[in-house]
């Protein structure tokens, strides 16, 4: 079964959510908390969440601090935002503080339960919306690089190669796979561009590639 933690400080809302989630196949909800400090006080290291689905807005503990929190503290848990708010500058941040999926509360239950089916098995989840917001980002000059060009161009090739993988659905496993190389190899890869290129995530290095136009959206 897939344990899912759900942090939102609306209960009704919370509580629907749970309700919905419960029917997906081979899904159960963990538990639920109000805020990020709730959420820590109930977590138990020994039977950690696979993912948590995290609003931004809330007290005490809110989602921005509590995703730099899980990514500090337990990286392997995955984080998807389920938001009202859908702007560019939100989006980006989240993702640099840990999320790798982003939702708006207006979500299909269809879709939701692929998402977080897609963020299980792949570690990431990309929709239109983060998409988009990706591209207006890099477009407006949100990510402004640090002599980041030249990085780019003295990486090797099978680094580049690696980069564009990346941005597909692949697991780091496929990917190894695919190029024809063994999962530490690519973990190599994968650790070698977080020290490069300075950052500290796949979604990270997804920014990356996008700006030097590696890869295109």
């Amino acid at each position: 079964m897939k344990k899912i933690v759900l942090v939102d400080d609306h209960i009704l809302l919370r509580n629907g959510l749970a309700g919905i989630i419960a029917g997906f196949d081979n899904f159960n909800v963990l538990f639920e908390a109000n805020n990020g400090s709730h959420f820590i006080e109930q977590l138990d290291p020994s039977n950690l969440p696979d993912i948590v689905l995290l609003d931004i807005t809330m007290p005490i503990m809110n989602g921005f601090e509590t995703a730099e929190w899980i990514f500090n503290n337990h990286p392997s848990i995955k984080v998807m935002v389920l938001s009202m708010l859908n702007d560019e500058r939100t989006i980006i941040k989240m993702l640099k503080f840990g999320a790798m999926g982003y939702m708006t509360k207006d979500t299909d239950p269809k879709e939701l339960n692929r998402a977080l089916n897609e963020l299980y098995n792949k570690g990431i989840y990309f929709n239109q919306l983060l998409c988009q917001n990706l591209v207006h980002s890099v477009r407006n000059g949100l990510e402004e690089p640090n002599d980041e060009y030249q990085i780019f161009l003295n990486l090797p090739e099978r680094e580049k190669e690696f980069l564009k993988l990346l941005a597909t659905d692949l697991t780091l496993k496929e990917i190894a796979a695919k190029m024809n190389l063994s999962p530490r190899t690519i973990d190599g890869y994968r650790d070698n561009l977080f020290e490069k290129v300075k950052v500290s995530n796949r979604v990270g290095l997804v920014l990356f590639a996008l700006r030097n136009n590696l890869i295109h959206l």
